[in-house]
């Protein structure tokens, strides 16, 4: 039997190789787990809208919530503390719209995948009010408020422990074959570029071909009729 010796270099290729693999998988996985989570704090100038946008995967839940910060607790929020709300799919299709209003929330499941867009506008007044506005906004599994779940037993926590590794694991699942889908569409593309590409270059040399023998028609021609050949 004949062996095939694998010299060092090659070696350390080859474990190089996986541990990019590996780390790949991993930054991955951890991208998934991270908390798909959008929640701040700005300032809006009256008359001004300030939008925001998340990518959702289409069948899944998304919730948010909105409020105006009272710039004095001891007292009500004035008229002037009124936004306009508007929630919008890739398309334009709106899920939830609300005018002058001070705090609400919303809740869509997608019916499409792409960014799905949320504008808040403050109320137009004179003279000019800053607002600071509180957003919070979660998508998939994050959707769901396990900490009012959990009871107090063992066997109710490890329950709830389990329904959280199950809507986790059905996350990656999910985002895999989104990323697999992602994969393919990008691999059609790129075949549909090739071939277009090829069908460009035999056209362009057609037309090369064609106007050097125009040329050398068009200098035959003269040259016979000044009889030079």
């Amino acid at each position: 039997k004949l062996v095939k010796s694998i010299s060092p270099l090659d070696s350390l290729n080859i474990i190089a190789a996986m541990d990019l693999r590996r780390s790949s998988i991993v930054l991955l996985i951890l991208s998934i787990l991270s908390p798909a989570t959008l929640s701040m704090r700005y300032e809006l100038l009256s008359g001004h809208t300030k939008c925001i946008s998340e990518e959702i995967h289409a069948n899944a839940m998304s919730v948010g919530k909105y409020s105006i910060v009272n710039p004095n607790d001891d007292h009500p929020l004035p008229d002037s503390h009124k936004i306009t709300v508007r929630v919008t799919s890739p398309q334009g299709t709106a899920y939830h719209e609300a005018d002058g209003v001070s705090t609400g929330q919303f809740s869509l499941t997608a019916v499409e995948t792409g960014d799905y867009i949320t504008c808040i506008s403050a109320v137009d007044h004179k003279p000019e009010t800053m607002l600071t506005i509180d957003f919070d906004w979660r998508s998939g599994v994050h959707t769901k408020d396990w900490s009012n779940v959990a009871k107090k037993s063992q066997v109710e926590m490890m329950e709830f422990e389990v329904k959280k590794l199950f809507d986790t694991v059905t996350s990656i699942h999910d985002e895999m074959f989104y990323l697999r889908d992602r994969e393919e569409e990008m691999q059609e593309l790129n075949r549909a570029t090739n071939t277009k590409m090829a069908w460009f270059s035999f056209l362009s040399l057609g037309v090369c071909l064609s106007v050097a023998g125009l040329q050398f028609w068009h200098l035959k021609t003269f040259f016979q009729k000044k009889k030079l050949i």
